[in-house]
């Protein structure tokens, strides 16, 4: 082992070094209190990002919708108790029931046409 492999060494490890003799003197000071809060500090700032994207997946996985456009039947996907629209026809829909619905003015009367075959007949 050579004198320059152990420098090399030695600088890799001088701010883990530093790092905790400033822990330990602070800690002989009577101020171990603020140690643990820092380590407190750093432990809630690696596990934020980890909670909130996990919280983030829950909250899409109950409030996302996918559905078929009752107009054309284009199916896509929209967030619950929202007004979207349709990207293939241009309809105005809403969320409501975790099914996509018209989106009507108050007082419009939706009507859905229904096809009869007519019969021909004999005199």
């Amino acid at each position: 082992m050579s004198l320059k492999t152990f420098e090399f060494n030695l600088s890799n490890l001088r701010p883990w070094l530093t790092l905790l003799a400033i822990a330990w003197l602070l800690a002989s000071l009577g101020l171990g209190w603020l140690v643990n809060s820092l380590l407190i500090i750093v432990g809630l700032l690696l596990l934020a990002p980890i909670l909130i994207f996990f919280g983030f997946r829950l909250w899409l996985q109950y409030n996302l919708v996918t559905d078929q456009c009752p107009v054309c039947g284009y199916e896509f996907t929209g967030l619950k108790n929202s007004g979207l629209q349709c990207p293939n026809c241009g309809e105005q829909l809403k969320v409501q029931q975790g099914h996509f619905q018209r989106f009507t003015p108050e007082g419009t009367i939706d009507v859905t046409a229904v096809e009869i075959p007519s019969k021909l007949l004999d005199d």
